[in-house]
């Protein structure tokens, strides 16, 4: 079973209230600062996130897209899905839930 963390679109309001949310839902030693390089390198594991994937459940993903713009949130998505199963590095394991 993989581990499951929520991302709550209620608990920010920009990219730097979503590294901070991020940061406090899924990374144990690590601050992730909103760097999106630093974003891609986290998903892959060993930052704090679990080798060998977990589930990543974002709830009120549409107020996400008001509150980052739609390019942005595009842009997180796009990343979390390269480490997915249709991705380029599904190894990953990563799975997103948009809720």
């Amino acid at each position: 079973m993989k581990p499951t963390y929520v991302i709550d679109g209620d608990s920010f309001s920009d990219l730097s209230g979503f590294a901070r949310h991020f940061s406090s839902i899924a990374l144990k030693e690590y601050e992730w600062r909103g760097n999106l390089d630093a974003f891609n390198d986290i998903l892959r594991g060993g930052f704090g996130t679990p080798d060998g994937g977990f589930i990543l459940i974002w709830r009120k993903h549409e107020k996400s897209i008001d509150s980052l713009g739609q390019d942005l949130f595009a842009t997180l998505i796009e990343i979390i899905r390269t480490h997915g199963a249709e991705g380029e590095e599904a190894e990953d394991g990563v799975e997103l839930q948009l809720c």
